[in-house]
C-alpha cells in the first residue's frame, strides 16, 4: 500500500514541474520535460517473503530548466526527477539529478550546485566513473545516478582538459524495499548506515581528472579520495536487514579509446585501496562497426569486453562484484531510420561458472515527442555461489513510454 511519505517528494516535483514550465517560459528560460509509464513484468515468482509478484508500475517525472545570460557567461541549470511507483515505497522517490550555476570565463569555468558527470568509454560496465551515487532502485546496470553536490573548476589547455572537483556531502545509495524484487534475502536499512570516517554524510570528497586526446586516442587520468559510493553490508543486531557501510577510499583510474576506421578499443583501470588489501580492476575490449549492412542503411556493431577485478571475497571488507572474471559479448544494431530505432543485446558470463546476465535494450521514436523503450534483464546457468544467485527469479521486461514536451 502506497505511503503518503513516498509520494510527498514526487508530487513536489510535479508541482515544480508544471508550475516552473508556465513560469520560466514566461520569463525567457528554455524549459522542457517529459513524463512517462513504467511496466516491468516478471516472469518468475519472486523469492523471498513480501515480494511483489507479476506487473510493477510507475510513473516517471522530469523537468529541465535552463537559462543563459545575453553574454552567456552566466547559466543555471534545473533537472527535478521523480518516480511514484505502485508496489515499492523505496522506489517512489524524487530528486534534484541537476541544480547548479555555471560561470564561463575566458580560462576557467566554475560551476557549483548539484552536478551529473559520467566518465568512461567501455559499454557493459563503467569502472572508472565515480562523481555521482548510483540510484541502486532505478535498474539493475547502474547507469541511473543522483545529483552530487560539487564545485567543479574546468580549464582547457592545449594539452588537454583540467577538471578540479571538491565534493561537500555524500549522498547514500538506494536500495529496493520490502515490496522491491532485485533484491537478495534482506532488506538494506538505508536509515542506518555506518561510515568509516566521524564526519559521515558531511565528508568532503575530492577528484581531479585530465583528458585529452592525441591522434586517433582519446585518454583520461583520474585521481579520487573520500566516502566510497559503493558500501560492503553489515548484518543488523537483529539480524531482519543489512547495513551498508561507506569506507574512506583513494582511487587512481585511467580510460582509454582508440578509433581506427571502424574499430574502437576501449579500456578502463582502477587501482583502488580502502576497502580490504588494495586492488586492481579492469574493463577493456573492442567494438567492430558493419556500415550500411541493410538497404536502408542500418549499422551493425559488435562488441567484445573483458572484466576482472582483485577485490577481497568478503563481503564484509568489500562489495561484492559480478564482474571478477567475466566476458561480455554483445550487439548493437542501429536502424539510422527517422525514428532512430536502435536495439542492444548481449550478456555477460562468468568465465569460471558460467552464470549468465542477458541485457536487451531497444528504442524507438513515435513521431516528435512520444519515445518508447523496452528493456529485458535476464539470468541463466546461475551458479549458487555466484552474486547473481540472489536475483536468479527476478528475469523482468520493463516497457515504458515518455512523452516530451
Amino acid at each position: 500500500m502506497r505511503t503518503l511519505k513516498s509520494l510527498i517528494m514526487p508530487l513536489l516535483v510535479l508541482a515544480a514541474v508544471i508550475f516552473g514550465a508556465s513560469t520560466a517560459l514566461s520569463q525567457g528560460w528554455d524549459a522542457g520535460g517529459s513524463i512517462g509509464a513504467e511496466a516491468r513484468i516478471f516472469s518468475d515468482d519472486p523469492a523471498f517473503a513480501a515480494q511483489e509478484d507479476g506487473v510493477q508500475t510507475s510513473i516517471i517525472l522530469e523537468g529541465d530548466f535552463r537559462w543563459r545570460s545575453a553574454d552567456r557567461r552566466h547559466q543555471f541549470v534545473l533537472v527535478p526527477w521523480a518516480r511514484i511507483d505502485a508496489v515499492d515505497d523505496a522506489r517512489s522517490h524524487a530528486d534534484l539529478r541537476e541544480g547548479f550555476y555555471r560561470f564561463v570565463g575566458d580560462e576557467l569555468t566554475v560551476e557549483a550546485g548539484l552536478i551529473k558527470v559520467f566518465w568512461g568509454v567501455t559499454e557493459s560496465r563503467h569502472l572508472v566513473d565515480i562523481i555521482n551515487q548510483t540510484d541502486g532502485v532505478e535498474d539493475s546496470d547502474g547507469e541511473d545516478k543522483l545529483g552530487q553536490p560539487a564545485i567543479r573548476l574546468t580549464r582547457q589547455t592545449g594539452w588537454g582538459r583540467l577538471e578540479a572537483y571538491l565534493l561537500p556531502g555524500f549522498r547514500e545509495r538506494t536500495f529496493p524495499g520490502i515490496e522491491g524484487r532485485l533484491r537478495g534475502p534482506l532488506i538494506v536499512d538505508t536509515d542506518a548506515p555506518l561510515y568509516e570516517h566521524a564526519d559521515e554524510e558531511r565528508h568532503v570528497d575530492f577528484a581531479a581528472r585530465w583528458s585529452h586526446y592525441l591522434g586517433d586516442w582519446d585518454l583520461g587520468l583520474a585521481a579520487f579520495h573520500g566516502t566510497s559510493r559503493e558500501p560492503f553490508f553489515v548484518p543488523s543486531t537483529d539480524g531482519q536487514s543489512l547495513r551498508p557501510v561507506y569506507t574512506i577510499i583513494s582511487q587512481l583510474s585511467a580510460d582509454v579509446q582508440l578509433t581506427r576506421g571502424a574499430w574502437l578499443w576501449k579500456g578502463e583501470a582502477i587501482v583502488r585501496e580502502g576497502q580490504g588489501d588494495t586492488f586492481a580492476a579492469f574493463t577493456g575490449g573492442l567494438e567492430y562497426t558493419f556500415y550500411g549492412v541493410t538497404a536502408s542503411g542500418a549499422d551493425l556493431g559488435l562488441l567484445v569486453e573483458y572484466h576482472s577485478d582483485g577485490r577481497d571475497n568478503d563481503p564484509s571488507v568489500a562489495p561484492p562484484t559480478a564482474f571478477d572474471n567475466d566476458v561480455f559479448l554483445g550487439g548493437r544494431f542501429a536502424f539510422n531510420d527517422m525514428n532512430d530505432t536502435s536495439l542492444l543485446g548481449g550478456a555477460i558470463i562468468d568465465v569460471e561458472n558460467g552464470s549468465s546476465a542477458v541485457l536487451i535494450e531497444a528504442e524507438r521514436r513515435l513521431g516528435t515527442h512520444i519515445f518508447v523503450e523496452i528493456e529485458g534483464r535476464f539470468t541463466a546457468n546461475i551458479d549458487p555461489a555466484d552474486a547473481l544467485a540472489a536475483v536468479q527469479d527476478d528475469n523482468a521486461v520493463s516497457l515504458r513510454i515518455t512523452r516530451h514536451f
